[in-house]
């Protein structure tokens, strides 16, 4: 049993969103069962970026990333998550 880190991508609704403030949102959405690991800004495309969020989880909690994915997706101008990688650290 260890920790189990997951990236996770977000992407905003549009170009118009204040991805200052998304980051903020997002910092404060983190369950109390994650610790933010580090979060940074991906250039998708034509002004779009997503942002990039690393947790960090306990392996013996179960129900893997689900609660990290239901609190980030609630966050306003959030348009979608991803989970990209999941491992064991």
């Amino acid at each position: 049993m260890g920790t189990v880190a997951a990236r996770i991508r977000v992407m905003p609704e549009s170009t118009d969103i204040n991805l200052n403030d998304l980051k903020q949102s997002i910092k404060a959405a983190v369950p109390s069962a994650a610790k933010l690991h580090a979060m940074e800004e991906l250039p998708i495309a034509f002004g779009l970026k997503a942002l990039i969020v690393v947790v960090l989880l306990d392996d013996k909690a179960g129900g893997g990333t689900t609660e990290v994915e239901n609190a980030f997706s609630k966050v306003k101008g959030v348009e979608s998550i991803n989970v990209e990688e999941v491992g064991l650290i």
